[in-house]
């Protein structure tokens, strides 16, 4: 059985802090086009995240960027705090926005998305867009 891992965090002008339990070090990668749009390119964010809690949520605001997801980030600084499935409650948190870092990154998900310009070296698991939805769909 995975030992819960506790992780903390704040946005960068620190009006919001985050704190999270995930179930090992592991990180992945989004490539979708939405995701590389909101940050510039891939997000990297902590896998698995529950648990999840924030200090300064007044200072939070949301944007419903599909149907079955939202993210949010920070009214003051613009950091990006998390992308959320509303369905599930699963967040993923921003690797850059924790104080760990003691990552393994383990996974890339709408890899069919990715742009040509850019590749990660990392042996990784890799997850089409057909093959993301067929996994969350499954957990209904």
């Amino acid at each position: 059985m995975a030992t819960d891992i506790q992780h903390l965090g704040k946005c960068l002008c620190g009006a919001v802090g985050v704190a999270l339990k995930t179930q090992g070090n592991n990180i992945s990668a989004c490539h979708c086009s939405m995701c590389r749009k909101w940050g510039g390119g891939p997000l990297l964010v902590a896998e698995f995240a529950h648990e999840v809690s924030f200090t300064g949520a007044e200072h939070i605001t949301t944007f419903s960027s599909s149907e079955w997801a939202e993210r949010g980030f920070c009214k003051q600084c613009g950091t990006h705090l998390f992308y959320r499935l509303k369905q599930e409650r699963h967040y993923a948190i921003p690797v850059g926005l924790l104080d760990s870092s003691d990552w393994t990154f383990t996974e890339q998900i709408f890899i069919d998305q990715k742009p040509d310009f850019y590749a990660f070296s990392n042996n990784t698991n890799m997850l089409t867009e057909e093959e993301v939805f067929a996994q969350h769909s499954n957990k209904s």
